[in-house]
């Protein structure tokens, strides 16, 4: 049975929500921008209508968050009067506390994703490491975790480009999670090295092997983020694409491999970018996507350009490696450590089937509002 003090904690919490969210004012601009949406000429410019749909859409989100919580903070006193009186069990206002608390939680957690890029889709790559065909078949357990993860929260998995492994697993592989609610705000807790500490079912000698991949998360650009592209350092080539898709597919070039030469805006350096798409048939389809796709690295470069700025400036405060090991997974043990953030489950077959949340609620909880990611 929780304590007055735990009931006590869930209103107060519930009362400055109210107040660093600005709910009262989110009202008033709710009610503006919907009426906006009246309009009789309003679908007349359909760019300018969606665009003015989503920012609708995001100011309704946050009042239905508070909505929800307010809701369960007044139940939850209600039940803890009622149990004076003999009206509810225990295990119902245990029950009810247990709602709040998650409710709160979700809030506080989803204001901490209040970047620009945090709301947008995400483009996710994986590559696997050195060690053959043990890391091959750790980027494709990876693959599959990500794609639960996404499956569970309402994202669509779209596969642009995916490259087999010599003899099971994948080399690498392009995702885009798209169609829910912070695909990027939420995998950007991935970026960087991922760990596998296993007894091998490809060495005859049962022996326990170390493997990596590395994961890549980028915000999955849209039409109103503007990202210059020279033309100039731009090229193309087509290729007949092979897997899935029928003998059809193997009969057209409709695969597309773009090359673009990227110069660190910094160190004069270039650098080839190199994008493969193969997710239709319809060429001028997989050029498009490498396009976004293409977007969504610079896009993504520039904003780790502002990270790497803001860290040399606040010296001291705790830094985001990017391209380091993160995360260790240690099937014999049963244990899961994210090394930045000390978290850590026993719960590994969970994990591995995309039950990744806690991860991504420590990393948030830590490094939100240092590094402004």
């Amino acid at each position: 049975m929780i304590t007055q003090d735990q009931l006590k904690n869930v209103l107060d919490r519930t009362d400055k929500l109210r107040h660093y969210l600005k709910i009262d004012e989110k009202k008033i601009e709710f009610e503006e921008e919907d009426l906006r949406t009246q309009a009789p000429d309003f679908w007349d410019d359909r760019k300018r209508a969606e665009e003015q749909m989503k920012k609708v859409k995001a100011i309704k989100r946050w009042l239905d968050g508070y909505n929800l919580v307010r809701t369960l903070a007044d139940e939850l006193q209600l039940a803890f009067d009622f149990y004076k009186e003999e009206m509810v069990s225990e295990q119902e206002v245990d029950d009810d506390y247990r709602k709040a608390i998650d409710a709160i939680e979700q809030l506080e957690l989803m204001n901490m994703l209040r970047q620009k890029e945090d709301p947008m889709d995400a483009v996710l790559k994986i590559n696997s490491g050195a060690g053959g065909t043990e890391a091959q078949d750790w980027a494709q357990m990876l693959m599959r975790m990500y794609m639960r993860w996404a499956e569970a929260h309402g994202h669509k998995v779209t596969i642009s480009s995916l490259l087999d492994g010599d003899e099971a697993g994948i080399k690498s592989v392009t995702m885009q999670i798209e169609g829910g609610e912070y695909a990027y705000g939420h995998l950007k807790s991935e970026n960087g090295v991922h760990r596998l500490v296993r007894v091998s079912p490809f060495n005859a000698q049962g022996k326990r092997m170390t493997s990596f991949a590395s994961v890549f998360v980028s915000p999955l650009v849209d039409d109103t983020i503007e990202v210059y592209v020279d033309p100039a350092k731009l090229s193309w080539d087509t290729f007949r694409s092979s897997g899935a898709g029928g003998q059809n597919v193997n009969k057209v070039e409709s695969g597309v491999r773009l090359r673009y030469w990227y110069t660190d805006p910094d160190t004069g350096e270039e650098e080839e970018i190199l994008i493969e798409n193969t997710e239709t048939r319809d060429q001028p389809k997989n050029k498009e996507r490498a396009m976004t796709l293409l977007k969504s690295q610079l896009y993504d470069r520039a904003l780790k350009k502002q990270l790497e700025a803001q860290a040399k400036i606040e010296a001291g405060k705790k830094k985001i490696e990017w391209g380091s090991q993160i995360r260790s997974y240690v099937f014999d043990d049963r244990r899961v450590k994210d090394h930045r953030t000390n978290y850590q489950t026993s719960d590994v077959d969970g994990v591995m089937n995309g039950k990744i949340d806690e991860f991504i609620k420590a990393y948030l909880m830590e490094f939100a509002s240092e590094e402004g990611c």
